[in-house]
Parts: C-alpha cells; sequence; structure tokens
C-alpha cells in the first residue's frame, strides 16, 4: 500500500504550529498515526522531496523527521526503496509502562466492565446448553436461531417490530459493518458520515476506496437539512444517532422523524442501551424502511463478549450470510448461548450498569472541572465518553506525550478525516474511579509539559 504526499498532509492536518522544531512534531504526528491506525502497517512513504513540496517545509525538516522514526523503529527500508511504516515489537500489543514502569491507564477505550456475576451465570448456563448442540456441525452462518429470536424480541421491545429471519449474527459490530461495506460497496463509493465518527468505521471505508462525505455533529447535535442533503445521490450513509461515539449526544425523536434520507443508511447501535439522562431512543428503523441497523454486546455487556448483529430485511440478511463464508463460517456457538442469557437478564442488569456509569461520568466531569478548568466538554446524554474542547489544537501533541505521564490516549483527529479535531479529544468514563482520578491528574502533567515544548521521546526532568 502506497500514501500520497497529499493524502499524508490530510491526516496531518495543521501540524505546524505548536511547541518544539517542526521535526520533532512532524514524527510525533507521524508516529501517532502509525500507533492509531490511520496509517496502516506497510504502507510506503511518500518520499522526501515531494512530501517536503507539500507541506511547504525544507527536505531536511521530512528527513531529519523520518531519520527519527527510522530510529524509533517506526518505519523501515531497504537500500534505494522507500520507507515502510512498522510498529516495533511490543509497541502495538498491550499497553506499555509509562514513565513509572506501570502499565498505561488506558483513555483510549471506552469500554465498561463486565457484570461480572451476570456473565458467569451466563456461561454457566451456555455451557449446560451446549450438549444439545454438540451433534450439529457447530456452523452457524446466520447464527442460532434462539439468539435471533431474542435479538428480534429485544428490537420490539424498543418500539421496533422484528423477526427473527432480519437477523443476521456476526462477531461484533465491526464485523457487521465489515461485512456491509464488502456486500454493498465499491471502490469510490460515496459514504455520508457523521463528524466526528467512530474510527474503526472511517477505517473500514478507508480500505474499501470509498469517498467519505462528512456531515458535521456539533455540540448542539446534528443538522437535519444538511445531513438528509448529503444523503442525496449518495451510496450510503453510517450515522451514530443513539449516544453519538465520540459526543454521547442522541438524535432527538423529532429529528428523527424529519430526516429525508436519499441513500441506504447503515445505524451503528453498540451505545443504543446505554440511556442516562434521556428515555431510551426508537430505532432509527422504526422511522424511515430501509434502514440496516448494527448492534453488539460489547457495550452493553462486555467487550470480549465478542457478539453482533445486523437487522435487515430478510433478502439483505441472506446475501450478507452468504457474503461472510469467504472470511469465516460463523459466530461461536457458546458466545451466542451466553448472549441469549444476557438478553434475557437486560432488564435487570442494565439499572445498576446505568446507575454505575452516571457515578464515574460524574466523578470524571469533577476531576475536569478541578484540573482542567480550561477545557469544555459537550454535554454526553449516554454512552461512555464525553468529548472534550481543548483550548489550543495540541490534541495529538499531547497523546504524543501522555504515556510518559501514564495515560494512553485517543487523539481527537482520529475520530474525524483531513486531520480535523486537533482540539479536541474523547474521554471515557467507564474506568474505576482510582483509575480515571490518577489519569486525569496524568493527562494535566502531560499537558503542561506539550505547553513547555516537551517533545514525545523526551523523559521527564526527574528520570532524565
Amino acid at each position: 500500500m502506497h500514501t500520497s504526499s497529499h493524502a499524508l498532509a490530510r491526516l496531518l492536518g495543521d501540524w505546524s504550529t505548536g511547541p518544539g522544531p517542526a521535526h520533532r512534531r512532524l514524527a510525533d504526528l507521524i508516529r501517532l498515526l502509525i500507533l492509531d491506525g490511520r496509517l496502516p502497517l506497510a504502507t510506503t512513504m511518500p518520499g522526501e522531496r515531494d512530501l517536503a513540496a507539500v507541506l511547504g517545509i525544507s527536505r531536511t525538516t521530512v528527513s531529519t523527521a523520518y531519520a527519527a522514526l527510522h530510529e524509533q523503529g517506526y518505519l523501515s527500508a531497504r537500500a534505494r526503496s522507500r520507507s515502510r511504516t512498522r510498529v516495533p515489537p511490543g509497541a502495538g500489543s498491550q499497553p506499555e509502562p509509562g514513565a513509572t514502569g506501570r502499565d498505561l491507564i488506558d483513555f483510549s477505550h471506552a469500554a465498561p466492565p463486565a457484570p461480572g456475576e451476570a456473565l458467569h451465570r451466563a456461561y454457566r448456563r451456555a455451557l449446560d446448553q451446549l450438549p444439545r448442540h454438540l451433534p450439529r456441525h457447530g456452523y452457524s452462518q446466520l447464527g442460532l436461531a434462539e439468539l435471533r429470536t431474542a435479538i428480534a424480541r429485544r428490537y420490539a421491545d424498543r418500539g421496533l417490530a422484528t423477526t427473527p429471519d432480519q437477523i443476521l449474527i456476526t462477531n461484533g459490530a465491526q464485523h457487521a459493518l465489515g461485512l456491509i461495506a464488502r456486500t454493498l460497496l465499491r471502490p469510490r463509493s460515496r459514504v455520508v458520515v457523521d463528524h466526528p465518527t467512530y474510527p474503526h468505521a472511517l477505517q473500514v471505508f478507508r480500505s474499501a476506496g470509498c469517498r467519505i462525505v462528512p456531515v458535521p455533529v456539533t455540540d448542539t447535535g446534528w443538522d437535519v437539512d444538511s445531513l438528509s442533503a448529503a444523503t442525496r445521490g449518495a451510496t450510503m450513509a453510517y450515522l451514530l444517532p443513539d449516544f453519538h461515539n465520540p459526543t454521547g449526544l442522541c438524535l432527538p425523536e423529532r429529528d428523527r422523524a424529519e430526516l429525508r434520507l436519499g441513500c441506504p443508511v447503515v445505524v451503528d447501535e453498540t451505545m443504543a442501551e446505554l440511556a442516562l439522562d434521556v428515555d431510551p431512543p426508537v430505532p432509527l428503523a422504526a422511522h424511515h424502511a430501509g434502514v440496516i441497523s448494527i448492534g453488539s454486546a460489547a457495550k452493553t455487556f462486555w467487550g470480549g463478549l465478542r457478539v453482533g448483529w445486523v437487522r435487515t430485511d430478510a433478502d439483505l440478511v441472506q446475501q450478507l450470510g452468504q457474503a461472510r463464508a469467504g472470511t469465516d463460517l460463523g459466530t461461536p456457538v457458546v458466545e451466542q448461548l451466553a448472549c441469549v442469557e444476557l438478553l434475557g437478564e437486560i432488564d435487570r442488569l442494565l439499572p445498576d450498569r446505568l446507575a454505575d456509569l452516571r457515578l464515574r461520568r460524574a466523578l470524571l466531569l469533577d476531576l475536569l472541572a478541578e484540573r482542567l478548568p480550561d477545557w469544555t466538554i459537550t454535554p454526553s446524554a449516554g454512552g461512555l465518553s464525553v468529548w472534550a474542547r481543548l483550548p489550543q489544537p495540541t490534541s495529538s501533541a499531547l497523546a504524543a506525550v501522555a504515556p510518559q505521564f501514564g495515560v494512553r490516549l485517543a487523539a481527537g483527529p482520529r475520530f474525524g478525516i483531513g486531520g480535523a479535531f486537533e482540539r479536541f479529544v474523547r474521554l471515557p468514563y467507564s474506568l474505576d474511579a482510582a483509575e480515571m482520578t490518577a489519569g486525569i491528574d496524568g493527562i494535566a502533567e502531560a499537558l503542561a509539559a506539550v505547553r513547555a515544548g516537551r517533545r514525545a521521546d523526551t523523559p521527564p526532568a526527574a528520570l532524565a
């Protein structure tokens, strides 16, 4: 895979301002693009001269940045060949230690802890039911009938009549989106997205060679007229109206009805059950025929339960089921059975989980008000995170430096295209109180270091 100078410049966004020499800022941001997955591994980098011309800087600045990335292990090259992206051993797997030698506090993932006792009980019951499945071959291309029925029933409870033949079981919502994209999209397809949006969805559409059309989501929500206009003539739209990731906003019921969708729409409902300040939303598909809904157990129950689903018309379910045979042969049976059990208990489990999330969110907001009072927080109605606006465009620099202070962050531009959202960072409130407190302290210290001009690979003064 090759990235052009212009494509890399779009990913870098407005990188030219900030503390420290230009070559350090450039190297730090390219490294962050690699770690975020916005620059895929083994991507051939643009030539130094060409990149320098596009960025309007000297070739020496680019060559010095590339040399630093080679030294750190993020670029590799053979003689007389261009540099390629890579990740040094250990950097892309488990969270690396921070400056103290301890594992990093991970603010880069918005994922809840497992409901321990309920999860154990669900798996025990799943194993009790397993013997009746053992005489069969174990492959379930569309999913187990009992799970498809349970999910259809949950949609009906949420206000959308659904039959089991409208449900396809997948290995998580990301698998569902990838399967839809491979089936319905082609290179150069025009895909409308919320902006900001879920970064792994952007990766799916980029990998498919699509043209991505962003429609802003501001701290007041969606502009329904702009969104409706953008969908006209598009191949597909991908929306997160239910406690939007990363902002936590929810599209009001009135706006759902007033949307005028001019193309097929995939609605990501992975956060739909996590209503903290408003009533649980009725699915968008209840207002618009042809909406393809995707969901998963990851945010409602636990990220390690890799079960997702697609809710659409029965014909497309069959088409997607046939298409998945090229990549996998079905979702594991035990996990599906465990998900059936958890869905059966959802009305009992959710109140306590939502009350716990409200407490965690309140703690995070208090910590931000105390330690980072000049940050502005978009008020979230649910989900697992808040979207914080920084006074200066230093999100990527902050994410690059934060591991030295014991924290892993997802920079704001990860959630957008063209280097947007350099003034923003997503902060999950799914961590426990001790981690959240220590993490915000680390972020505040990292921000002070960025403002003082520290580069990403400069050790803290106490350890220098």
